[in-house]
C-alpha cells in the first residue's frame, strides 16, 4: 500500500522521469529541486513499497502547490502512466486541498489542458469549476488552458457570516 508523503531529495530523479512521460513541456529537475527547498511550497508524492528492505521506493505520482494571500495554486500534479487508476491522483489532490485548508486559502486555482478530460473530471469531482481560459497557452501541441477554481468550505462559511 502507499501513502502521501513529503518529497525527499532522492525522489527528484523519479519525479523528473514521470514529468517527461506525462507532459510535452516538462519542468526541469532543477525546478523540482527549487520547489523542494522553498518552505512555502507543498511538495508531496506517493511512493510504492520497495520489493525488499534494500530496495528504494519508486515515486508513483506527485503534487506541487503553493499558498499565499489567502489563495492557493496547484501548479503540478502527475501520476506515472503505469500507476494510473489506483486513486493516486485523487489522494495527491486531496492532500493538497487539505494543505490549502490548513493554510486558510479561501480559494484554490489550477489550470489543465482543455483536452485532458480525465484530469478535468477529477478536479470537478473535488468542487473545481471553470472560471476562464488561456487561449493557446500550451505549446506542444498548441492548446487552451482551462482555469479552474475551488472555493473552500471555510471561505463559504466566512462569506455567509457577513
Amino acid at each position: 500500500m502507499w501513502a502521501v508523503d513529503r518529497v525527499r531529495d532522492e525522489d527528484i530523479e523519479n519525479i523528473a522521469v514521470i514529468e517527461t512521460r506525462c507532459f510535452s513541456d516538462p519542468w526541469s529537475p532543477r525546478a523540482f529541486r527549487d520547489a523542494l527547498s522553498h518552505h512555502r511550497i507543498y511538495f508531496a508524492c506517493v511512493r510504492d513499497e520497495p520489493a525488499n528492505s534494500s530496495g528504494a521506493a519508486r515515486v508513483l505520482g506527485y503534487v506541487v502547490a503553493w499558498f499565499a494571500g489567502g489563495e492557493g495554486e496547484i501548479a503540478n500534479l502527475a501520476v506515472d502512466p503505469e500507476a494510473r487508476g489506483q486513486g493516486i491522483g485523487s489522494a495527491l489532490l486531496d492532500a493538497a486541498l487539505e494543505q490549502a485548508r490548513q493554510q486558510n486559502s479561501g480559494q484554490v486555482f489550477l489550470e489543465v489542458r482543455s483536452s485532458n478530460l480525465r484530469a478535468r473530471q477529477l478536479y470537478e469531482s473535488r468542487g473545481f469549476a471553470e472560471v476562464g481560459r488561456r487561449r493557446r497557452y500550451y505549446r506542444r501541441p498548441i492548446e487552451d488552458a482551462v482555469i479552474l477554481r475551488r472555493i473552500t468550505p471555510a471561505a463559504v462559511n466566512q462569506n455567509s457570516e457577513r
